[in-house]
């Protein structure tokens, strides 16, 4: 596993999501989709995602890039984690889960 890799705000209202991180981040979107708007800066990626809260998220989310998303999710759940989103296909070869830990807190893993 490597340092954390991505960070999703779920978001009900894009446009005004996308007006303040722009502002924050100071940084103009590298993906400005219907379903995602990703930014990077300084080498840290963030993202707005409009259908984070129907997926089940309830808050910001940190994705940690691993090389076998199926065995570390395995591994978690084994551990006492429990699966929010199952592994998804998300395009460009990449899949992610969201799991949450025995209090809720929610985070995420990516392979691809």
């Amino acid at each position: 596993m490597t340092a954390v890799d991505t960070i999703i705000f779920p978001v009900a209202d894009l446009t005004a999501a996308k007006s303040v991180f722009t502002t924050l981040l100071g940084a103009e979107p590298h993906t400005d989709q219907p379903y995602y708007v990703g930014y990077n800066v300084d080498g840290q990626e963030f993202a707005l995602d409009p259908n984070g809260h129907r997926k089940g998220l309830r808050g910001t989310v940190p994705f940690w890039h691993v090389d076998d998303l199926d065995a570390s999710s395995a591994a978690l759940v084994a551990a006492g984690a429990s699966v929010v989103q199952p592994p998804t296909e998300v395009g460009g070869g990449r899949r992610t889960t969201v799991i949450a830990d025995a209090d809720g807190n929610q985070f995420g893993l990516m392979q691809g």
